[in-house]
């Protein structure tokens, strides 16, 4: 997969240095997989949230921060659409942003 942009979780990590290393694995794994339908994705992240959208959202550190990803499956390309903590992912519209 193409995940777009690197740039966004670094600068993330930068601020919130306890996320960095479950960052980096996270990207690591996405960027070696071949995912081509969110059943793919479940099947290496089973606690994911398939929401609508195209949407992914991915528990990061147990659950203190959420990292949403808009996957466009037949370019095998994820889009990341949000890096926050839990408190700030209530707040936001999954499915709109």
């Amino acid at each position: 997969m193409r995940i777009i942009a690197k740039r966004t979780l670094r600068e993330y990590w930068e601020n919130h240095a306890n996320c960095r290393r479950e960052l980096e694995e996270w990207y690591g794994i996405a960027c070696r997989a071949d995912w081509s339908s969110p059943r793919d994705i479940k099947q290496t992240f089973p606690k994911a949230s398939i929401v609508g959208s195209n949407r992914v959202v991915f528990d990061i550190v147990g659950g203190n921060f959420r990292l949403v990803v808009k996957f466009a499956y037949r370019m095998r390309i994820g889009y990341i659409r949000f890096i926050g903590t839990h408190k700030e992912y209530d707040k936001i519209d999954v499915e709109e942003i």
